[in-house]
């Protein structure tokens, strides 16, 4: 079985509906506006095709959590970071790798 669930019909015949003569002009309206689409499409729809058209482009999506950097516990594990750098005995070796691996301390940056 398909996962379909089967309904009972009732017995009791359904009351005919009266005819309704409807010109040619509104048949050809109904027919086109039944082409268009009656509602704007749900963001799911929008943002697969958004995806398709980034992976045609030769594009990948990529996605990562990063720490927030907002946040005041941020701000003061990076204060506690940059004073215990400061205050070690390495201190002026450690910033000297830094700047000699940097991309903004280097000759390509300054070109």
């Amino acid at each position: 079985m398909t996962g379909k669930t089967k309904t009972r019909r009732s017995k009791t015949p359904r009351p005919k509906l009266p005819q309704v003569k409807i010109s040619r002009d509104r048949i050809a309206h109904d027919k086109a506006s039944a082409s268009k689409p009656s509602r704007a499409k749900p963001s799911r729809d929008k943002v697969r095709a958004y995806r398709e058209r980034m992976r045609a482009k030769g594009l990948r999506l990529v996605q990562m959590w990063l720490p927030d950097t907002r946040t005041p516990a941020f701000a003061a594990q990076a204060h506690r970071d940059s004073l215990a750098i400061a205050n070690s005995p390495t201190e002026r070796e450690d910033q000297a790798f830094i700047d000699s691996v940097s991309w903004w301390t280097s000759e390509e940056n300054n070109e």
